[in-house]
């Protein structure tokens, strides 16, 4: 059950690292169409540094969410019962790692695809650049977001769940199993 439970985690955190990023653009989207002239040829320095800033706000806030979540779960299951988290930390290690690595190549195949378009096929503003444009919006986090975020919080969950266990053995098991539903349910 430990097992399944890490590997849940990590594919949670994948998708949620995803939606905060989403959300950060789609916040960028509208406040272009709200207050940005969208008549000129290219974007001005500084209009390229406000939607920077946009989506790099949203996207931490949406971040602080999941990693609040993220503690909250590693603590209970910590809490919990020493051996389930065993089997949960070794879970995250082994599907952390392979997920890590499918996001980063599949993000930089759809990143090298449109510049493969662009640049050696000359097929700019084509049915197939716009299909690689699509493919560059969701390999863009794939590699650039959540396949670097996995290790740290790999190294995260293992430092304060090691911690955890290690306060947990020394109290009495009830009082763990309370404390550990207690923060199982904050991280829902």
């Amino acid at each position: 059950l430990g097992f399944i439970s890490g590997g849940a985690v990590i594919f949670w955190f994948c998708g949620a690292s995803i939606q905060a990023v989403t959300t950060g653009a789609y916040s960028a989207v509208e406040f272009i169409k709200k207050n940005m002239n969208l008549d000129k040829k290219e974007a001005d320095r500084e209009d390229s540094i406000t939607v920077v800033r946009i989506c790099t706000q949203y996207a931490q806030k949406g971040m602080w969410n999941i990693f609040i979540a993220l503690l909250a779960i590693t603590l209970a299951f910590a809490l919990f019962d020493p051996y389930f988290f065993i089997a949960y930390l070794i879970a995250i290690a082994v599907f952390g790692l392979f997920q890590a690595m499918f996001m980063a190549n599949a993000g930089g195949s759809w990143d090298n695809a449109k510049k493969l378009v662009e640049v050696d096929f000359g097929e700019k503003n084509t049915p197939v650049h716009e299909a690689t444009v699509v493919g560059d919006i969701v390999g863009d986090p794939f590699k650039d977001t959540t396949s670097v975020s996995l290790n740290p919080i790999i190294k995260f969950s293992t430092l304060f769940g090691m911690l955890a266990v290690e306060i947990a053995i020394k109290m009495d098991p009830a009082l763990t199993r309370v404390i550990g539903a207690v923060f199982f349910v904050i991280a829902l």
